[in-house]
Parts: C-alpha cells; structure tokens; sequence
C-alpha cells in the first residue's frame, strides 16, 4: 500500500490534467524568480564585480555567456531524458516536456555562441574560430534543430516522439565533448572557472553573479518550458475531458 502511494506522488504530474494545473500555479513564481534573480544577478555582474585585471571590462560578458552554455548542456540532457522516458515507459506527459525543452534549449545554445562571438573578439581578434568547444556547441545547436525539424515533420505523433527520442539519445554523446574538450584538446577556449573538485578562480562578487544569472536563466527556463508544455497537453488532449472542462470554464470566465 505505502509503494503504491509512494509511485502515486511520483508519477501524478505524468497525468497532463495534474501537471497543467500544478504548472500554471507554479509559472507566476517562477517569472517573479526569475526577474529578481536577472535584476540581482546583472547588478552585482555590471556594477558590483572588479574590473579583470586582464581582460578589463569585456569578461563581463561571462555572467551571461557562461550560464547559457550550462544550461545549453543541461537542458539537452534533460530533453533526451524526457524523450527517452516517453518512448520506454510511453509517459505521454514526458514526451511533450522533450518537445517543449527543445526550443529554449536551442535559445540558450544560440546565446551561448553568440555571447561567445562577442567574448572572443576583444580576446581572441576574431569573431569566431574552429576552436574544439566552439564547435561542438555548434553542434549541439544543429542537434537540437534536428530534433524540432524531425518531430514535426512526423504526421504521426508517437512516431515523431519516439524517432525524435532516438536522434536526442545519440546526441548525448556530444555533451561531455563540449564540457571536457578543453582539457581533451588544446584549445583557444579558456578552462573551466568553477571546479566542484578546486576551490573558484574568481573573486566571490562575479562567482556570486554568476551564480545568480544561472537560477535566474533556471527559473525562466522552467517558466517558458512549462508554458510550452501546458500548451502541447492542451493540443494533443483536445478530446479528453479535462480540456473540454478547461474550455467551458475559461468561457464562463468570460
């Protein structure tokens, strides 16, 4: 009796109805988050934290550079997670989560590269170079392109979850290119600032910046990802009963 209550808290938000009404008590205070932690995080970044004494003002650029590549990484896992889970255990509410990841996690990617670009031309004197880690989080971009191009090219719905969770499967692969390829390889690409095994090789005010943009990209990325996928549940259970009872009450709300 206690495992089965047990699996029911676990797997209840599996169930769109569940996940659509906890999420939508959930998005406001993950907006509020997230512009509190924006708001905490670029002042203690662009006024607070020292000028680098070797890249001068430029390095500012990595309070957001460097916690859009985190999360650029991080959210693939987890699409591919949700992905894969979808396709095994034929969790629908885990197959629109992978969906709804795939686009802010294409967003982040595509700051993290632009960040970049504008990182290393004051550093490096080009916009861009063929260094290992650029490429890969290129890489990773077109991955999570393909992704979105294959699932929606697929009529058939669970044909597109389960041919666009075997795509994000093998594309795992490249996460640990990009997080070890600057000690795989010798790169342009500087190393890692924050170690979980040394102690940080910055001052505790950018560590703390830094920090700070992170949850705030974390909130903001769970706010739109929640919304996507609220919107997905809506589409796909169009003909179940708990949309056909949202709709008449957002009716009468009218």
């Amino acid at each position: 009796m206690h495992s089965e209550v047990a699996n029911w808290r676990i797997f209840s938000l599996s169930a769109p109805a569940r996940f659509y009404r906890v999420t939508a008590w959930l998005n406001p205070w993950l907006w509020a988050l997230c512009l509190v932690f924006t708001f905490m995080g670029l002042w203690m970044g662009f006024v607070v934290a020292p000028t680098d004494a070797t890249q001068g003002e430029a390095y500012r650029i990595i309070f957001i550079h460097v916690p859009a590549a985190w999360m650029s990484m991080v959210l693939y896992l987890a699409m591919a997670f949700w992905a894969v889970l979808g396709w095994a255990w034929k969790v629908r509410m885990a197959s629109m989560l992978a969906r709804a990841i795939a686009p802010t996690g294409a967003i982040f990617t595509l700051l993290a590269l632009w960040t970049g670009a504008c990182w290393g031309k004051p550093t490096w004197g080009a916009w861009w170079v063929w260094d290992a880690r650029l490429t890969s989080e290129l890489i990773l971009l077109f991955l999570y392109m393909g992704y979105m191009g294959l699932v929606a090219s697929i009529d058939d719905v669970r044909r597109g979850d389960h041919a666009g969770a075997l795509l994000a499967l093998v594309g795992v692969v490249n996460v640990p290119v990009i997080y070890f390829s600057v000690r795989w390889w010798n790169t342009l690409h500087q190393g890692a600032s924050i170690s979980m095994t040394a102690a940080p090789k910055m001052a505790s005010t950018m560590l703390t910046a830094m920090l700070l943009m992170t949850l705030a990209f974390w909130a903001y990325a769970f706010a739109v990802v929640f919304m996507r996928a609220r919107a997905i549940a809506i589409e796909r259970e169009s003909d179940h009963d708990w949309v056909m009872a949202l709709t008449l009450n957002q009716q009468a709300a009218k």
